[in-house]
């Protein structure tokens, strides 16, 4: 688990790809620093598993799956990407429950500057668009912000100075491809809702309808 709070920018060191799937090792600092085997690194919002590292780098494996849903498939050596370690119990929940598994990815349409701050547009599909919701929060390449805007096509967010200095996402061009997770606890809502409807449907059987098909 996550907080969406970018704690440094990582650099694609290599790439190993098969068909389906990659070996990346990405050279960081900060978050090697307690590092372990088998730990968690969220990489552009993907929750990755250290297999190797070193005092200035880490490796992972991306699956099949992961390479199809997300933008990791398009990584180059020496591209940028946003890295946190996962959280402590106990920690500070800064940004909002981030689980690393991206709903799928969107992509930038427009920067648009204002004051101090910078507008970024996004457009998505609707299956993801259906669980953004005004004010709610979203997590981009893993950097959790809070939606200004959303209709059928897109969403906008604003960030902050110290966004922009501490993630990539200022740095990304126009069409370039962003992982997107949804506030997580939409989907969980939509579940139980689904599960409650379908269990009512199937309980209109009552004394009425077994007296009329002959059960009494």
């Amino acid at each position: 688990m996550f907080t969406g709070l970018i704690e440094e920018v990582g650099k694609v060191q290599s790439i190993s790809k098969t068909d389906k799937s990659a070996q990346i090792q990405i050279k960081a600092d900060k978050v090697l620093e307690d590092v372990k085997i088998g730990d968690s690194i969220s990489t552009n919002g993907i929750c990755l598993t250290v297999t190797e590292f070193s005092r200035n780098y880490f490796t992972v494996d991306v699956m099949a799956e992961t390479i199809r849903r997300s933008n990791l498939k398009n990584l180059s050596i020496n591209d940028e990407v946003n890295l946190e370690r996962a959280l402590k119990i106990g920690d500070r929940l800064g940004g909002h429950m981030v689980s690393g598994h991206i709903d799928g990815v969107g992509v930038i349409q427009n920067y648009e500057n204002e004051d101090n701050a910078v507008w970024i547009t996004v457009s998505a599909d609707s299956e993801i668009l259906r669980y953004i919701v005004k004010k709610g929060s979203i997590a981009i390449d893993g950097v959790s912000l809070t939606v200004a805007y959303v209709d059928d096509n897109k969403f906008k967010v604003s960030i902050i100075p110290h966004t922009k200095y501490m993630t990539t996402l200022l740095r990304k061009k126009i069409q370039t491809e962003v992982n997107l997770e949804c506030d997580m606890i939409g989907k969980y809502v939509e579940k139980f809702l689904n599960n409650k409807e379908n269990k009512t449907e199937k309980s209109k059987i009552d004394f009425n309808f077994l007296n009329r098909n002959g059960f009494v």
